[in-house]
């Protein structure tokens, strides 16, 4: 896939996740002379990224033209502040692709001219190497154009999937948002429980780390469904077993998730409100 836009492209935010999109645009072959980033101090890796690409950053964007789209990459508290500067870029074409967190199509709206097409997405960190996963939802001025290019811009770090009700972006949050730290998290337990059983820290923290990665890796490229792939290591009366009728036990791991990504979901609607 090679990206090619109607019009330029501005970025507002190159931090972690606008910095990973920037970077996934230009893996898949965005013209760096098409882009343009607003930042007033983008991280030191951004900066050196854009400088080796020739990408423009300015404090405030200075653009000949409406852009085709404008991705807004900033802080959720930073929203009301930066939407009515970019007001006046808007032309009659030109898409709103918002990720900043919580902020609901009808908050963004209210900072724009009316009309404005917007685009809300949620990405998560493996964005960063191209592995993430990203839920999107339009407003009802988003053409089908429009929605086509910003799935190809999401599509350039990872997976995107289109949802038709806006709500569940709660759930989404919960789940593939905030998902990363429960693994990173689970990784830190599993060393934790192997020092416990005796193992040296840096041995347990390999073992925990190389197994959640290769165990992610098969999961991804296995034609299998996880519970066929955890019954396919798990032998009848063996050691697995016996480590899953913990894990699967009243109180076990699923009940917590349940109660995890039920708080993770309403923490981000009182965010939205």
């Amino acid at each position: 896939m090679t990206l090619q836009l109607a019009g330029p492209l501005l970025l507002v935010g190159a931090g972690k996740m606008g910095g990973a999109l920037l970077a996934g645009w230009l893996r898949h072959g965005l013209d760096p002379r098409s882009v343009m980033v607003q930042d007033p101090s983008p991280p030191p890796e951004a900066a050196a990224m854009m400088a080796s690409h020739g990408v423009r950053v300015r404090p405030r964007a200075e653009l000949p033209t409406a852009p085709a789209v404008i991705v807004l990459a900033v802080k959720p508290q930073l929203v009301g502040d930066v939407l009515p500067t970019l007001a006046p870029l808007l032309g009659a074409e030109t898409v709103m692709l918002s990720i900043a967190a919580g902020r609901t199509l009808a908050n963004l709206e209210s900072f724009l001219p009316p009309g404005t097409a917007i685009v809300r997405a949620m990405p998560n960190t493996p964005a960063a190497i191209g592995q993430g996963i990203t839920a999107a939802c339009a407003n009802s001025e988003v053409t089908p154009d429009q929605a086509r290019t910003c799935d190809e811009l999401l599509e350039a770090v990872g997976e995107v999937i289109w949802l038709g009700d806006e709500q569940l972006m709660d759930a989404v949050t919960a789940v593939s948002g905030s998902g990363p730290a429960y693994v990173f998290f689970l990784a830190e337990c599993l060393a934790e429980a192997g020092q416990a059983a005796g193992l040296e820290p840096e041995l347990a923290a390999r073992l925990a780390q190389g197994t959640i990665a290769g165990a992610a890796e098969l999961l991804r490229r296995a034609d299998l469904t996880p519970a066929e792939l955890r019954e396919n290591v798990t032998s009848p009366k063996g050691t697995t077993a016996a480590a899953l009728e913990v894990l699967m036990g009243k109180n076990g791991l699923a009940d917590l998730l349940i109660r995890a990504v039920a708080a993770a979901a309403k923490r981000s609607r009182e965010l939205s409100s």
